[in-house]
């Protein structure tokens, strides 16, 4: 199996549990890695036998943007559970991190790894 990824996806949401992070957006910076065969796609050299990597970052940024989850876990599982679906994703990892939520920390994340590589 072979690996795609996407690196600092950043999408503006609204997320956290406390008062104040529920009236701004907060900046989210998102790392995915999916697994995928591309050895159709590598031979024919066309779109249409690989995944559209715009389609996927699109639909992240939609999905982000438009949500209210409260905890990041919550956020990240729901994302996964979209893209494995709405994708035909056999793997997936996903890292969401939450920049300056922490007075000396740089960022808090999460980190979900679904699915395998078959």
């Amino acid at each position: 199996m072979d690996i795609i990824y996407l690196r600092d996806l950043r999408v503006d949401a609204k997320i956290g549990v406390w008062e104040w992070e529920r009236l701004v957006l907060q900046t989210l910076v998102i790392d995915l890695d999916f697994a995928l065969d591309i050895g159709v796609a590598s031979s024919t050299d066309d779109l249409k036998d690989t995944v559209d990597y715009k389609a996927i970052s699109d639909r992240i940024m939609e999905f982000v943007s438009g949500s209210e989850f409260n905890l990041l876990e919550a956020l990240g599982e729901n994302l996964c559970r979209t893209l494995m679906e709405e994708f035909e994703l056999p793997w997936l990892w996903l890292k969401i991190n939450k920049l300056g939520v922490l007075s000396g920390v740089k960022d808090v994340g999460i980190i979900i790894e679904r699915g395998a590589k078959t």
